[in-house]
This record gives structure tokens, sequence and C-alpha cells, in this order.
């Protein structure tokens, strides 16, 4: 095992379905990582035991740590919303060791990514100029919906986790509107992130297989049925084919449909005048289906706020590590704060 140092940093993005680890050195950051893997996250009974087989195949003995974790965090405490978890630094720092250990909602590194995000980062989608220290939010469809803003606290942009995603669902079109009965009849709760997630796109997907069962070619149901994932088949089939009535194809356009409006939503909500950045795994895998001004009529079309909603810029985040990035950043601001001779960290909450 390599020598211990206190320059070295754990970073992990820990997901519903993967988790991605870096081990970094301060001095190089996340450009030059000392160690790097993805690894299932089902495939582990807990995080501390992913970790543990993480460092040991890395053999770096590294004693602070920065994870995010798709759920609320409330004093460094997690239940990992689509994955049978519990996260909790305490527990990590005894059983694994750390001296420092940070435990962010994986929105909220996102969140810290945008303030050092370049244009090869991101797509604009809607180039307006945006207010220099205006909110921006964050909406990222995963495996889960994530959503997010940061505000500007006079010095730093500082970002705020928010549980947006499991709001009420609203059918943004009269052709979605069936939408709320149907699920409904099936779930207790019918949220945004039940029809604008990987979670979320099976549900569309049936909804507008029960309208016209007949569309479904029989070979295709044969795949949905032996999978025990559905999502990545309905995207892939959706990307594959050019028949815009095919069922994979609609519930995909659908799903972009309800992004844009939910993205409108937030803006309004946290009157994100810096900018709506969506990320998330699925959105990149769209870019083929989105067509761009649609997306910007649905995101605009809140009646009397749609004049201010068409100036605020609209950016799809196409980094697959912008998490990562996030929690690097803060990861490593927060290491620099410790070290000797540096000035103290800052008190106020991120």
């Amino acid at each position: 095992m390599a020598s211990l140092s206190s320059d070295l940093l754990l970073v992990g993005d820990i997901g519903g379905t993967k988790t991605d680890l870096l081990i970094l050195s301060v001095a190089q950051g996340i450009s030059a990582p000392l160690a790097r893997a993805r690894l299932k996250s089902a495939a582990y009974p807990d995080l501390q035991s992913l970790l543990r087989e993480f460092l040991k195949t890395a053999g770096f003995a590294v004693k602070h740590a920065c994870l995010d974790v798709a759920g609320p965090v409330v004093d460094g405490h997690a239940h990992l919303t689509n994955l049978p978890w519990e996260v909790d630094a305490a527990v990590l720092r005894e059983e694994l060791g750390f001296i420092s250990i940070d435990i962010l909602n994986d929105l909220a590194a996102i969140a810290h990514a945008i303030p050092v995000l370049t244009a090869q980062d991101a797509r604009a989608l809607n180039p307006e100029h945006n207010a220099a220290t205006g909110t921006k939010a964050v909406i990222a469809p995963g495996t889960g919906l994530g959503e997010a803003f940061l505000v500007w606290d006079g010095q730093h942009y500082r970002p705020c986790p928010s549980e947006g995603g499991h709001a009420d669902f609203a059918p943004p079109t009269e052709a979605l509107a069936g939408l709320i009965p149907y699920l409904r009849q099936r779930l207790d709760h019918v949220s945004y992130e039940i029809v604008c997630s990987g979670v979320g796109i099976p549900h569309l997907y049936d909804y507008f297989r029960c309208q016209a069962p007949t569309r479904e070619s029989v070979v295709f149901a044969r795949s949905l049925a032996a999978s025990l994932d559905r999502t990545p088949l309905i995207i892939e089939r959706a990307l594959q084919t050019d028949d815009p009535t095919d069922l994979c194809r609609v519930a995909m356009e659908a799903f972009l449909t309800i992004l844009a409006a939910e993205a409108g939503n937030l803006a309004l909500k946290v009157l994100a005048l810096g900018g709506v950045y969506i990320a998330g795994g699925i959105p990149p895998r769209l870019l083929t289906l989105l067509n761009t001004e649609e997306f910007l009529r649905v995101f605009c079309a809140k009646g009397r706020f749609a004049a201010l909603l068409s100036r605020i810029p609209v950016w799809l985040i196409t980094n697959p590590d912008v998490a990562l990035i996030g929690c690097a950043a803060h990861g490593l601001e927060r290491l620099q704060a410790q070290a000797p001779g540096h000035p103290p960290e800052d008190p106020k909450p991120r």
C-alpha cells in the first residue's frame, strides 16, 4: 500500500445504478486522478463494502473523503432514494478510518460544479444573457429526478439541495393529461420523478402502450419482458427508429416535454435569472430527439411569465463527470482550507 498522505482525497458519486470513484491529490486535482473506478452500486450490500474494496484495490491510504449520494442528506446521514443503503458519515469515518468526510446530495455536488464548468462541458439551448449574480437552477434526470439551485452570497455561489423532483406532477399538455388517472390507479403518489427519470420512463411507455397496444411489436415485447431494467431498451429503441409513431419514440418525446415543463417550473420557483442547467445521465443521450425550439416553447409556456422565461439561459450539461467535478471542487477546497497556514474556513453553510 502506498504511504499515507494527508494530501489525498477520495471522491465518489454514489448513484442508484452506478458509483464512480476517484482518488485525487491536492497538487494535481481532478485533471490527474491517481485511481479511478466505476462500480455497480447494487452489487454491494452497503457503501462501506464498496469503498473498502476500491481503496484496497487502488492501494492508497486515503484519510479524507467527499462523497455525493442520490438522496437527501441531513446531518451527514442519508437514505438513498433508489437503493436500500443507509449512508452515515460517522459510520464511514469509524469503519474506514477517515479523518474527515463530507456527504453531499448528488444535486448539490452538480451545483458545486456549475461555477467551474467550461463551454466544452455544456450545450447552450437558450444562450440569452444572464444576470451576473442571478440564482442558477439545476435539474437532472438520472435514475431519479434531482433538483438544486445556487444563490449568490456576495462573494460566491452557494449550492442549495432540493427534493423538488418529488413534487406533485402536473401534465403540461392535453395529450399527457391522462397520465394522472392512469398512474393514480397504480401508485399512491404521482411525482415528476415518476414520469421524468430512469424510473419513470417505463411508466410513460406503459401508458402509451395501454392506449394503443397493437403498436407494440411482439419481438420488442419479449425483450422488455425478459429485461430487469426496461429503461435502456426503451431509450435505445427510440433512438434507432425513424418511425415517429413508435411507442418508444412517443414515450421519449413525452419525457422531453415533461422535462421542459418542470425545468420552467423550477426556473420560476427560484427565479433562476442566472440560468437553468439540465444535467443527469439521460438528457445527453436524447440529443437526436431534442427539438430545441419545441423544448423552449414548453419551458416558457407559463402564461404572464413567458417573456421572463424566454430571457433565461438554458444549458444542457454534456460532461458525464459533472457530479464528480463538483464533489472534487468542494472536497479539495475543504482539504486545502484545513492545511497548515491556510486562512480559516469560511464558516457560512454550504
